[in-house]
């Protein structure tokens, strides 16, 4: 009797050690699964854009349109990039600026609008969601790339908003590129540039912008907005103003709050438009405000300050946003605004005209 109970005994054991070593991997193997299922669903995505205004179809002949379209593809490939690979939402926001800002076919960097004086004034901000840090210039005529000195200003200063020979002072300590301000001339905006003069639009002369293309005065701003895949949103805007302006105008686009606003529990936002009233409307801040104290959806806010409020005051314009779980949210009330996104599943969208 002896024998045969430790005979089964040992038949017993090692049943049960092999069992508890099944459920043992079985459970790590589910903990695994469940971790990279997590990863998995961890959204990120990428939106820039070109600029809003009275683009209507059949404006552009179709090599110029193509032209818009490839370097928006190219800028929203090459952020997205960045963040596909496991880089971080800053790098991707500055990486398409970049080029934005290097191409003539944008108000930002080279290509940018001609003030009054017939001279270059080129104004760039950045905001980080995560911990709200932020950096702007404002005013500058000799920074090939904007961004990057208002990425500067906020990691390597304790300010917020430099402006003028100041901030092309602190670039030249940074190392930030500086080219001569001949670099930013094109004939396309010294025509726009005579084109407005020819209506002597200044601040005393408002009337006038009733009865001429808004399209030559103040449109072309760049932006861009990216969540990574460890949820921090960034957002960031460069542009080279309004044409024709005078006294060293500062528009919305280097106005954190104003022009450029993110923070990782609501979203992140660019604008572009009539700066005067995204400054008085505080549009950026307003939309995240409205989702954080309001529980809005981002795409409900967006259409209530662009398509309602921004109007009722007499200034028109747009948005580009990303929400913290990467809804992105492409919000103008113009005729088109030049505009490419890759959202959370991947898919890309290039567009210029209101769809």
């Amino acid at each position: 009797m002896f024998k045969l109970r430790y005979y089964l005994f040992s038949l017993l054991v090692p049943a049960l050690f092999f069992a508890c070593q099944e459920n043992t991997n079985s459970s790590q193997s589910e903990s695994k699964t469940t971790q990279t299922k997590e990863i998995e669903e961890q959204p990120y995505a990428i939106v820039i854009h070109g600029g809003a205004g009275a683009m209507q179809r059949g404006m552009m002949s179709d090599s110029l349109e193509n032209a818009y379209k490839a370097t928006l593809e190219k800028a929203i490939k090459t952020g997205y990039k960045v963040i596909e690979d496991g880089g971080e939402a800053i790098d991707a926001v500055t990486s398409a600026i970049n080029i934005l800002e290097d191409s003539p076919l944008f108000n930002a960097g080279k290509g940018a609008v001609l003030t009054h004086d017939g001279t270059n004034e080129l104004d760039a901000s950045i905001m980080v969601g995560k911990n709200k840090d932020a950096g702007a210039i404002a005013g500058v005529k000799r920074v090939k790339n904007p961004i990057l000195l208002a990425k500067a200003v906020m990691e390597n200063s304790p300010h917020v908003l430099l402006s003028g020979a100041g901030a092309e002072e602190f670039a030249e300590e940074q190392e930030i590129e500086l080219v001569d301000p001949s670099y930013f001339y094109t004939e396309e905006r010294k025509r726009a540039l005579d084109k407005v003069q020819q209506n002597e639009v200044t601040p005393n002369n408002s009337s006038a912008f009733v009865d001429m293309d808004l399209s030559d005065y103040k449109f072309g701003t760049v932006g861009c907005v990216a969540l990574d895949k460890d949820g921090n949103i960034v957002a960031g805007t460069s542009t080279g103003g309004m044409t024709n302006k005078r006294w060293n105008r500062i528009g919305d686009s280097p106005i954190i709050g104003a022009g450029t606003y993110a923070d990782n529990e609501t979203c992140g936002i660019s604008a572009t438009g009539w700066g005067e009233f995204f400054i008085r409307g505080v549009v950026a801040h307003d939309i995240a405000a409205r989702m954080r104290y309001g529980k809005a959806s981002l795409a409900d806010a967006a259409k209530e300050v662009i398509q309602k409020n921004i109007p009722e005051m007499g200034g028109d314009g747009g948005i580009i946003a990303i929400d913290k779980e990467g809804n992105i949210v492409m919000e103008f009330n113009t005729d088109g605004m030049f505009r490419a996104s890759i959202d959370k599943n991947g898919e890309m969208q290039v567009a210029i005209y209101e769809e």
